[in-house]
């Protein structure tokens, strides 16, 4: 694979234990596979050190996910593609309100304040990608 940054977030993101760059040398090969083959993860220095160390805030983020139910994850997905509250209460078939009170809801859990940072929020844990 190549050292870029987004390739080796991606591939977290696709469930990667392990990540190399095509120039790996015979013996990091050797050592990734033995790594893998214990049950940990292996990503060369090389590509992940940029990727690796905001891991900690990613995956208090995907807790955070996880935590919602599925109708605010569902109305988080529709902000975050640009859908706004009428949009989507017809999308959803509820009223208004009721999205309002998912989204003030979703901003008071995430400790987000405002729309973007609910976009923001949704792309870095990959809720929705930039190609949506």
């Amino acid at each position: 694979m190549y050292a870029d940054e987004e390739y080796v977030r991606q591939s977290i993101n696709a469930g990667a234990a392990g990540y190399l760059v095509k120039r790996s040398a015979a013996a990091e090969l050797e050592k990734a596979i033995t790594t893998l083959a214990r049950g940990e993860t292996y990503f060369t220095p090389l590509a992940s050190m940029p990727v690796l160390s905001d891991h900690p805030r990613r995956s208090v983020d995907r807790t955070l996910i996880e935590r919602l139910t599925p109708r605010k994850r569902e109305i988080l997905q529709l902000i975050a593609k640009g859908q706004n509250t009428k949009e989507i209460a017809q999308i959803l078939i509820i009223s208004v309100k009721t999205v309002e009170t998912h989204r003030a809801q979703l901003m008071e859990r995430l400790g987000i304040h405002d729309v973007p940072g609910l976009v923001r929020f949704a792309i870095r844990t990959g809720l929705v990608s930039l190609e949506e």
